[in-house]
């Protein structure tokens, strides 16, 4: 599966999230089996060519998240992980916030 995160740079598993507005890349993490197969960093998610992401991480409930709803995205939130190696462990634990409309 596909996971957006707005990051501060392309420092692997260590690149921290930030509000999608200050973020200066969007990584693209391909989690699957319980485990990171690969992280893509892009300046804007309209560079990826992929055609389906099903999860987008932010860093909280109050960012706009309307865009990725309408594109069928599950919306998720941070209970304050800050690295992309801290989310994953936490998504695979299903310890992130969904939204919902």
């Amino acid at each position: 599966m596909l996971i957006w995160i707005p990051v501060d740079g392309e420092n692997g598993l260590d690149a921290k999230i930030l509000p999608q507005l200050e973020a200066s890349k969007w990584a693209l993490v391909d989690f699957d089996a319980g485990e990171v197969k690969s992280i893509r960093f892009y300046d804007n998610r309209e560079e990826s060519e992929e055609a389906w992401v099903d999860f987008v991480v932010l860093i909280n409930k109050y960012e706009n998240y309307l865009d990725f709803m309408n594109e069928g995205m599950m919306v998720l939130v941070t209970r304050g992980e800050e690295t992309i190696e801290e989310i994953i462990n936490a998504f695979k634990f299903k310890e992130l916030d969904e939204i919902g409309l």
